[in-house]
């Protein structure tokens, strides 16, 4: 009877391939959402409603791009506090121009000089 000879011994764990996984890219809507959340909820009433808007909207569409990727993409903190900064941004647009409205705020202009 004949028996093969056993496999030589392998020396070490085995390595993983080089490279490892691709690292995790950003959201590009995430970024926009928080950079548009921001602008918006500083307080300059005049036109920062529509940049609100825009990171709740950008807010949400980064939250479904992260949740698709399927972990290929991160910043879902990102998306979630300009979707947050958003919403604090109309609320305060809101009330600024509730108030406006009311007349509680002046915002007419008139020099006062005697020129």
């Amino acid at each position: 009877m004949s028996y093969s000879e056993p496999p030589p011994p392998q020396y070490g764990a085995p390595q993983p391939p080089y490279g490892g996984a691709p690292p995790q890219k950003t959201s590009g809507m995430a970024i926009a959402a928080l950079v548009l959340g921001i602008i918006g909820a500083i307080p300059c009433f005049w036109g920062c409603l529509i940049f609100s808007i825009l990171g709740v909207v950008f807010g949400q569409l980064g939250k479904k791009d992260i949740r698709e990727s399927n972990g290929a993409k991160k910043g879902d903190g990102l998306a979630h506090w300009g979707f947050i900064l958003g919403i604090i941004g109309l609320a305060l647009g809101i009330l600024y121009w509730i108030l406006v409205a009311t007349g509680v705020i002046d915002i007419t202009y008139t020099n006062t000089s005697g020129d």
